[in-house]
């Protein structure tokens, strides 16, 4: 995973919690890269899952909630960095739509070994779309917390009914989306 995902996370947690925290985290997972992390290295999945699952741990909350927590955060953190793709986008769907044919093209044209999951959306009609989620890593509730992230950017209200999901044995997540 990409140290920008590690270096948002460091932060979400400074500060939304403590820096005591985000230390306290270190020290009792001990992470190979020490906690220091470079927006364009790679490192392991397993490091990150690691300080999710000690952050629940101190703060008593459901890794779950902590992951789409994440989700909605890394979303003002990347469109900080980035913000030519919410511009581009006049609307919540339409940006939804564009994640994997114009995000996840620019990001494997940067970076060649991205891992990326792959999103399939259709647009039912102008209030629901469904979209397929399948990654490897699963983690369709950091795409949750992504795609909350959006709907607050664009100031959309939403429900999104997560149908069938691939840690209950599913191939791949199908998440239906409804604008209010």
């Amino acid at each position: 995973m990409k140290g920008a995902v590690f270096i948002a996370f460091n932060q979400m947690v400074e500060e939304n919690i403590s820096l005591d925290t985000w230390e306290k985290m270190l020290n009792e997972v001990n992470p190979d890269s020490g906690g220091i992390y470079t927006s364009l290295e790679d490192f392991p999945d397993e490091e990150l899952f690691a300080l999710v699952g000690k952050l629940s741990e101190l703060v008593g909350q459901p890794v779950e909630v902590l992951v789409e927590s994440f989700g909605c955060y890394l979303f003002d953190f990347l469109n900080a960095k980035y913000p030519i793709f919410t511009e581009s986008q006049p609307d919540f769907f339409g940006f939804i739509e564009s994640i994997d044919s114009v995000i996840h093209k620019e990001v494997r044209k940067l970076y060649e070994n991205a891992n990326l999951p792959t999103l399939d959306c259709q647009r039912d009609d102008e209030k629901n779309m469904s979209i397929r989620y399948y990654s490897p890593r699963k983690l369709c509730l950091l795409a949750e917390g992504l795609i909350r992230g959006a709907a607050n950017f664009y100031n959309t209200e939403y429900t999104l009914n997560h149908k069938q999901c691939m840690h209950k044995g599913a191939e791949a997540c199908l998440l239906d989306l409804a604008r209010l």
